[in-house]
């Protein structure tokens, strides 16, 4: 039962998300807080490892013109780190707007402000997988 992972990287955090084992669904998984890549990648592996991930959909923060920015590098130098030591394949998936639709959704559930934190980059995170799902499944 093999499943897709999504990352939302941000300088905080990383948002994880994974698939259902149909590869239809994408569900909110962890928020991973950042503390040294090392560590960070070393959870992500273990999430690679203990739900038998073959593909991480890792969402790039593209400007609004389609250009690569400063955030998108960043995104990008993290990902090499990853690739270093997970011998998994990894994808980008354009992920403008992502944060925007997780607020809204977490507005429209009633949660507070001062919770939204620790759900918002999760939520973004099954965003950009569903929608690398929707694309792949529709051709």
């Amino acid at each position: 039962m093999t499943r897709i992972m999504g990352l939302d990287v941000g300088d905080k955090t990383v948002g994880v998300a994974l698939s259902d084992p149909m590869l239809l669904t994408a569900q909110p998984f962890e928020t991973i807080k950042r503390t040294k890549a090392k560590f960070d990648i070393d959870r992500i592996e273990e999430i690679v490892n203990e739900k038998d991930i073959t593909l991480i959909v890792v969402g790039l923060p593209k400007n609004m013109n389609n250009s690569i920015g400063p955030q998108s590098m960043k995104v990008m130098s993290f990902v090499d780190l990853i690739k270093k030591r997970i011998d998994t394949e990894i994808v980008y998936e354009d992920e403008r707007l992502t944060t925007v639709q997780s607020e809204s959704v977490l507005i429209d559930m009633d949660v507070r402000r001062e919770n939204r934190k620790t759900h918002i980059d999760k939520i973004a995170a099954s965003f950009i997988l569903q929608s690398y799902l929707d694309r792949s499944n529709n051709g």
